[in-house]
């Protein structure tokens, strides 16, 4: 895979997870992930224009939940899925423990953030700060880890399929609450 300068820019693979017709696509792990992390740098987007915009405390409020649940989601994924197949493949300790203190960090300041209401005081800088996070972490995984997975040896369709599975089976219990 090609990595750019913006680690948010989708690739010209095929990353969508469900096709025109509503079929779900199958992917490798690396499109899965990245297409997520596209989808985030999205939201991310729409939020700074609410801010900048004064948007409504009611859809900044939505916009920032649905960003802490997609992260929140795709944390989970990554450390219960990628990460300990990355350890079992790739020599890079560090990195992978990096990357997981990054998560470490995102995941303290969601709870914040969950625990708010969009009027309060600090509740945008939190989101655009977890924004920077995520921007940071995201090109570290897609300028690091990626291309060390991709020469891996690691089966990243199946490992992609499982990830997949996982986050199907987290968003339907997030749908449920």
């Amino acid at each position: 895979m090609a990595s750019s300068d913006d680690p948010f820019d989708a690739q010209d693979e095929d990353i969508d997870d469900e096709s025109e017709d509503g079929e779900e696509v199958e992917q490798d792990a690396i499109s899965l992930l990245s297409s997520d992390h596209a989808e985030v740098k999205q939201m991310f987007e729409e939020y700074r224009k609410l801010v900048e915009g004064n948007g409504s405390d009611d859809r900044r409020g939505d916009l920032a939940r649905q960003i802490c649940s997609t992260l929140s989601v795709h944390a989970e994924i990554e450390e219960d899925i990628f990460y300990p197949a990355m350890r079992e493949n790739i020599d890079d300790e560090l990195l992978l423990d990096q990357a997981e203190v990054e998560h470490e960090s995102a995941k303290e300041l969601i709870e914040q953030i969950e625990d708010m209401d969009a009027g309060d005081a600090l509740f945008d800088a939190r989101v655009l700060v977890l924004g920077e996070y995520v921007e940071h972490h995201v090109q570290e995984e897609e300028n690091e880890i990626f291309p060390q997975a991709e020469t891996s040896g690691v089966d990243l369709d199946e490992l992609g399929a499982e990830l997949a599975e996982r986050k199907r089976e987290l968003m339907a219990a997030l749908e449920e609450d």
